[in-house]
Formats: C-alpha cells, structure tokens, sequence
C-alpha cells in the first residue's frame, strides 16, 4: 500500500507545534471521536501528516511522520481509544490559512472543509500536493 496523508489538529494552546519540536517525538493522544480515532488505526509507520492548528490560527503549520502506530491511549480509563506517536519533519514555508483552504476549489472534498469537526482527517494525495503548493514547498 502506498504511503498515507492525513491532516491533524490540535489547539496550539494545548500542544503546538512548538511543543512538538520541543519534545522531538510526541503522543498524540485524547482524541475520543470515533471517526477520527479509526482514521489513527489506519496510520502506518512513515505515513505523513499535516499538523493543523485549530481555534487559534487556524493554519496548517507544519508536516509530521507517525512514528509509532496506533496503540490504547493510556489517557483513556476505558481503554477503548488509541493514540499514535507523531515527529516533527518540518515547518511549513508559509502557514496556510483555514479561508485558503476553503476558497480552494482544488479542496472542496477535503476532510477538513467537509468534516469540520473532525481532529483527525484524510487527505488526498492530490490535496496534499496542493496544500504543499500553496505552503511554498516542493511536492
């Protein structure tokens, strides 16, 4: 199977990107939305991601590898939802902005734009590809 994009939130609040630079290798944890923790049992190793800040800046701000796949997140006393563990690869160039995102009509199907709530998405690799366009990165 080949690789896997995903798109990942976390309020920057909480735990930014900052923070996962910080620790060089982090658990991404707590998410108990059923649609989201299945897409974290599909994640394999290697698979990238975008890490996405939600309610506050509301922008793509960098790129993650899962580097650990899906394992009973021990913040759960029910044991019933899994977490992963996640590396920074790298900053984007230039964040891209949720209104960008959305005025894209290349990402009209986009997890992110259809599924709003969602914390953890897929991503296409064509709508990958274009979020990295619109970063300044090279795909």
């Amino acid at each position: 199977m080949s690789e896997q994009y995903w798109l990942m939130k976390s309020e920057p609040d909480v735990y930014s990107w900052d923070d996962l630079v910080a620790e060089k290798e982090g658990m991404w944890d707590g998410v108990r939305n059923h649609a989201a923790a299945l897409n974290m049992k599909t994640m394999k190793k290697g698979d990238l991601a975008i890490f996405y800040h939600s309610n506050i800046g509301v922008e793509a701000v960098g790129i993650i590898k899962i580097s650990k796949e899906a394992f009973i997140d021990p913040t759960d006393e029910k044991g019933k939802f899994v977490a992963v563990k996640v590396k920074p690869v790298k900053k984007l160039k230039n964040p891209v902005p949720l209104k960008a995102i959305k005025a894209n009509p290349k990402l009209a199907e986009m997890d992110l734009v259809r599924l709003s709530r969602l914390s953890v998405g897929k991503v296409r690799p064509e709508e990958w590809a274009e979020v990295m366009k619109m970063a300044g990165e090279k795909v």
